[in-house]
């Protein structure tokens, strides 16, 4: 039984596989169109495309083997191939299948592809929907903010009318979707924030990665920082925001992550100097205390 506040990705997995998931990052060698086509990305993306954490001068299996087998030592026996690192679709489809098959090793159960919300076409759709009858397939799409001056001030390069399409022809699929939002971005308001929630309800999503905003060396993100441009809300903003976001958003929904981990070396700015797990902590003890919870406002 399920004790937080909120709908964890811990509790969900253990119930619907019968025992602990642990979900192992990949870097597939994959790049990023929004990077290469001249606009220069997302102003707060890492040159890793959020792949600091994962060694990419291994291959995708080495990199699986790797991770499965000390996580096999700490009594950990089903996990997660989670393409983390830039964007997972940007290939041609045979490349994309073979990649994929790749990954498919003994005990993993899940395929689970992170992607931008315009590099989801019906034949990457179609692929995916083979793949789910070999394994559960989740697909990620970076949301951010539903704001579309935001999305142009961060540079996302796309709109929101992007994630409600490609969210529906997903869905259409039978695809288990996860939304990445970051709560705390400086252009947005606290009631942008709870209407995201309440659009991801709407939409049948069926998890989100709430994400805290860092700066990170090597973007345009940091230069505006540094100049004094870009200013990041107080940790009591952040916590409050996240509740906001997870009263509006429907007790179904699996919570996949709260709180970003920032890059361990060349960080500007990241959690207001705490650890991942005190904010965690913080987040729940302040929900608990406050008496609010996952879906008490949702429509």
């Amino acid at each position: 039984m399920n004790r937080k506040p909120y709908n964890d990705l811990k509790t969900h997995l253990r119930l619907k596989y019968g025992e602990p998931v642990h979900r192992v990052p990949i870097d597939a060698g994959f790049s990023c169109p929004h990077k290469i086509n001249g606009i220069g990305g997302c102003i707060y993306c890492d040159p890793s495309g959020s792949g600091f954490s994962i060694d990419s001068n291994l291959s995708l299996r080495e990199q699986l083997e790797q991770r499965i087998s000390l996580l096999r030592k700490k009594g950990i026996h089903k996990f997660m191939a989670y393409f983390q690192a830039n964007s997972n679709t940007f290939a041609p489809t045979e490349r994309l299948r073979k990649i994929y098959r790749e990954a498919i090793i003994d005990d993993v159960v899940v395929l689970d592809i992170s992607t931008r919300p315009d590099l989801v076409s019906d034949d990457v759709l179609d692929l995916l929907e083979e793949f789910t009858k070999e394994v559960d397939v989740i697909l990620e799409l970076g949301l951010q903010s539903i704001n579309p001056n935001t999305l142009k001030a961060i540079n996302r390069g796309h709109t929101l009318s992007h994630f409600i399409d490609s969210s529906l022809r997903a869905k259409n699929r039978g695809i288990e979707l996860v939304a990445h939002v970051i709560v705390n971005l400086p252009w947005d308001t606290e009631e942008d924030v709870s209407e995201a929630a309440r659009l991801i309800s709407v939409l049948r999503i069926d998890g989100v990665k709430i994400h805290s905003l860092y700066v990170a060396e090597g973007t345009e993100l940091a230069r505006h920082f540094r100049a004094g441009e870009v200013k990041i809300g107080t940790l009591e903003q952040f916590l409050e925001r996240v509740v906001v976001f997870l009263e509006n958003l429907n007790s179904e929904v699996i919570v996949h992550r709260l709180v970003s981990d920032p890059p361990f070396e060349g960080t500007l700015f990241g959690n207001w100097g705490m650890s991942k797990i005190k904010l965690l902590n913080m987040i729940e003890r302040k929900m608990i205390i406050e008496g609010r919870s996952q879906g008490c406002k949702a429509l």
